[in-house]
């Protein structure tokens, strides 16, 4: 079912075209009654002060409503998609103008115009983002002696980020006990060969290694490693960042987390993502299936109502299932992100976060010595999270993020949670 969203307009009311002309008219004639000593304008000009004196007891002004179908569009960088505006007036027998207008960034263009005043509008943007259509109204009161006018977003449409297509590996660490898509190195159902033991009672006869059992003259059986499954969550650093270098790198934080999402359900494991910073914390459970990658989006540009909202600077216990995977993106430059992360590792979870911040967060021109030093206390930083358990890998624009994700190192044996 399309939803359809409707929005009152908050019109600015002034003087209509016609209450100008009456006023100038009335103003000249004024002016030749006192500069002409002509007191018999006197009778020509009081009509038309009479229908500036009525403003106040006209009808009452009407309401306008913008309505646009969809109520929220969403696609994909380079993706045209159509939205449908149009205009209405209580009382409904009163004229509406309606104009369309986009903002910077957005490719519009009004495609139809049925009788009716419906326009469809073909939008299209090349960077992901939140782009408002806006229309501008116009009516004039009943009298004709006033006219408004206002603008209105009519519908928004989310424009999300392209992942690229390469898959991204997780880090090496002990898995769910629960069938997936990744080889482990313990014994149970799968396809990859792993030792050959004695037949006990219990096991399945499919499993009987024949030629084996043939050769040594007893029962043998086959064991096999396992594939299991992984839960991930991305952690997005939303806090404000320094202009400049660091306000550039935030685009690659969220094209890294779509695709370490893509990448997780492909491979049929359950995502989920959680937003600190940036006003009120959002965050979505983990889940498996293709709906799940667009809930995900929803959650990264605040769209739509499917995901929810949280108050502090610490992911919510809620939004991790025990043993889950965190792959954090942020410049790590916000120490409230750094100690989110310490506590994601406290409760047991592997935690790997990737820097997307290239250089010193200064701008050119500065001393290099401020760039040597910046540089030597960020690796020590580096070594004092990886002693704590949080690895930290960067990830240079000359690279993929698959190539930089190879560098996490098998991780260490999860810690036990806290009580």
């Amino acid at each position: 079912m399309i939803d359809t969203r409707r929005t009152e307009a908050e019109l600015r009311w002034r003087a209509s075209p016609l209450t100008r002309t009456v006023a100038t008219c009335a103003g000249v004639v004024l002016a030749a009654v006192l500069i002409g000593s002509r007191w018999q304008l006197i009778a020509f000009v009081a009509p038309l002060l009479g229908v500036l004196c009525s403003i106040g007891w006209q009808k009452a002004l009407p309401k306008v409503y913008v309505h646009a179908e969809p109520g929220l569009q969403r696609c994909f960088e380079g993706e045209q998609t159509q939205v449908s505006v149009w205009a209405s007036a209580e009382p409904d027998d009163i004229a509406v103008t309606l104009a369309i207008t986009g903002v910077d960034g957005m490719r519009l263009d009004v495609t139809g115009d049925d009788p009716t005043g419906r326009r469809t509008v073909s939008v299209a943007a090349d960077r992901w983002g939140r782009y408002p259509v806006r229309a501008t109204v116009g009516i004039v009161a009943p009298g004709g002696l006033l006219s408004g006018s206002a603008t209105v977003d009519a519908t928004d449409v989310f424009v999300f980020p392209l992942a690229p297509p390469q898959s991204t590996a997780i880090p090496k660490t002990e898995l769910l006990d629960r069938l997936g898509t990744h080889l482990t190195r313990h014994i149970g159902p799968g396809v990859e060969y792993a030792d050959i033991r004695p037949f006990v009672p219990g096991d399945q006869l499919r499993t009987v290694n024949w030629p084996v059992s043939a050769r040594r003259g007893s029962l043998h059986v086959t064991q096999r490693l396992t594939d299991r499954a992984a839960d991930v969550v991305v952690l997005v650093d939303m806090y404000s960042q320094p202009p400049g270098p660091a306000t550039a790198a935030t685009e690659r934080a969220l094209r890294g987390a779509v695709q370490v999402v893509q990448s997780a359900l492909r491979s049929g494991d359950r995502a989920g993502v959680v937003t600190l910073g940036g006003g009120r914390p959002r965050w979505l459970g983990a889940d498996i299936g293709r709906r799940q990658f667009y809930r995900v989006l929803d959650t990264l540009l605040g769209a739509g109502d499917e995901f929810e909202t949280t108050t502090g600077t610490l992911a919510p216990g809620a939004a991790l299932p025990p043993g889950a995977i965190v792959v954090a993106f942020s410049t790590m430059l916000d120490t409230e992100f750094a100690l989110s992360l310490i506590d994601l590792r406290k409760r047991g979870h592997t935690v790997v976060a990737v820097d997307v911040l290239e250089g010193a967060p200064f701008e050119a021109g500065k001393d290099p010595l401020f760039t040597r030093m910046w540089t030597m206390q960020r690796s020590f930083m580096y070594r004092d999270m990886g002693t704590v358990g949080v690895d930290i890998v960067s990830w240079p624009s000359e690279h993929t993020l698959d190539q930089s994700m190879r560098l996490v190192p098998e991780h260490r044996r999860p810690v036990r949670g806290r009580r």
